[in-house]
């Protein structure tokens, strides 16, 4: 390994896209990002145009290393993380998208999901995928496309119906991970992870489930190859004539909290992260067990490194939290998410009022698709500054709810939290959470930790690091945040409990 060689980490996420270059200590040498648009056709509906992810994908790798004075040879590899379930349907032959992402926020398919538990498949679902049957997943998103996406206009020819060409095998479908890997490499290749958020994979036989497929009416020609997380044969590499002037190996992908998991080197069984992104999630590893869920997580897929069996995790993904902040950036009660922090310490406390961000309805534990956002408790003097904290709660509460099923399911004591992503630069909300969930929080030095897992799985795959301990070593803490033993937050807590249950079932004439 050269001492002036790197691996990069594609970041693509559900506001915008990043690329980072980690040096051999997991310190960020080049970091670049772009936004993308965010397209609500009808309420409930969420879109990104794939195109636009991919122009920023090449802008934000070529930007980061020209800042950096760096070249792409020399790269060692690059690793793939991205936001998980949304979907992508595209045209095998010219790479263009026959409609744009379903983003995993996306509600449209409710209905059909009520339809799938109705036939009362819930349950099998749920042993073969470890997921709830909702429309969070991508099962459901890949029908719809299929069967409302414009009929493709071939030269010479009458349009083509599109459920026609993907059962042809000329139409491919794939979350971001897929979409960024074929656009760099040319090849149509998923990782476990990614294909564990699909509804359409059995974790445990650990393949694609033709059962499934045929529920979701979804083409087995069109769906990618599974490949380990970290791959020594990798996934392909750049085109030496492309953007980058370079063959680099894509060798590594996750879903983006798996990346982060691994980022907070989480390798062994009981050890726990939260990821406070655009929604906030919550994976324990449970090792070589797929550990069903009692309390309404997920069993889902850690990772896997070539060769080895797989890691499971439990997870409670919660849809809104970060989201929840640039909501009160929207509606003008801040001017930037650092103003939230001063604003909730400028009041002893919410003054009774309650803000259930479900806006996407409501995931881990409750799964209600119908919840709607809800704020509770307002008298005629309530101020802005109760309704900025009561939203930083509503963060560390929905953490809660999740960390209290995961303790119950899997039966470990939760005995510290790593966390990560931007919110947990407000310390205010770290102490919060430390205090309600009663347990130390910890956040390390390098909190891209979704991008530098990503990294690390890629350069595990081609040797620039040779073993986890390596990646352990590189791990250090920033702050650790200690329960305040005098914090009363019981009572607190079952008021929450209330506000959720009042925001349930709302969204019965959409």
């Amino acid at each position: 390994m050269s001492q002036d060689t790197y691996v990069g980490s594609v970041d693509q996420g559900t506001t915008g896209t990043r690329f980072m270059v980690f040096d051999h200590g997991g310190n960020v040498v080049a970091n670049a990002y772009e936004k993308h648009e965010q397209i609500y056709p009808e309420p409930g509906w969420v879109e990104h145009d794939p195109m636009e992810i991919w122009e920023n994908t090449k802008s934000v790798i070529n930007t980061a290393l020209d800042d950096a004075g760096l070249d792409a040879e020399q790269l060692e590899a690059i690793g793939i993380t991205n936001q998980r379930e949304t979907t992508i349907v595209w045209d095998a032959e010219t790479g263009k998208p026959v409609h744009n992402a379903l983003v995993w926020q996306d509600r449209r398919t409710t209905d059909r999901v009520e339809e799938i538990q109705e036939m009362g498949k819930v349950e099998d679902i749920r042993e073969k995928t470890g997921l709830e049957c909702d429309a969070y997943f991508s099962a459901t998103k890949t029908e719809w496309i299929l069967d409302n996406a414009d009929p493709i206009k071939l030269q010479r020819s009458r349009p083509q119906d599109v459920r026609e060409r993907a059962e042809e095998g000329e139409l491919l479908m794939g979350t971001i991970d897929t979409w960024v890997i074929y656009n760099l490499t040319g090849n149509h290749i998923t990782d476990v992870s990614n294909a564990s958020r699909t509804m359409l994979y059995n974790i445990r036989e650990l393949e694609w489930d033709d059962e499934l497929l045929d529920l979701f009416n979804v083409p087995k020609a069109m769906v990618p190859e599974v490949r380990p997380s970290s791959d020594d044969e990798t996934y392909g590499s750049t085109d030496a004539d492309g953007f980058l002037g370079a063959e680099v190996p894509v060798a590594g992908a996750l879903g983006d909290q798996q990346a982060a998991l691994f980022g907070q080197t989480c390798f062994d069984a009981g050890d726990a992260k939260n990821t406070y992104g655009t929604g906030s999630f919550m994976l324990m590893n449970t090792g070589n067990e797929a550990v069903p869920s009692e309390h309404g997580l997920l069993t889902t897929i850690g990772f896997q490194r070539s060769g080895e069996p797989v890691q499971y995790a439990l997870e409670g993904s919660i849809f809104i939290t970060g989201a929840a902040i640039e909501w009160l950036e929207d509606m003008t009660l801040i001017e930037d998410a650092a103003e939230s922090e001063s604003l909730a310490r400028s009041v002893d406390s919410t003054d009774g009022v309650y803000v259930v961000p479900a806006f996407a309805g409501l995931g881990a534990p409750h799964w209600d698709q119908r919840a709607r956002g809800t704020i509770v408790g307002m008298t005629r003097g309530t101020r802005r500054e109760h309704v900025v904290r009561a939203t930083l709660e509503s963060i560390a509460y929905q953490t809660k709810d999740v960390a209290e099923a995961m303790v119950e399911d899997a039966d470990i004591d939760l005995a510290s939290l790593r966390v990560d992503g931007g919110a947990v630069k407000n310390n205010f909300l770290c102490q919060l959470q430390s205090n309600i969930i009663g347990t130390e929080i910890v956040r390390p030095v390098v909190d891209e930790t979704t991008a530098l897992g990503s990294a690390y799985a890629a350069g595990l795959a081609v040797g620039y690091w040779d073993t986890v301990d390596e990646l352990r070593n590189n791990w250090q803490i920033d702050r650790s945040f200690e329960v305040d033993e005098d914090a009363n937050i019981e009572v607190n807590y079952d008021r929450w409990k209330d506000a959720v249950e009042r925001s349930t079932d709302w969204a019965r004439d959409e």
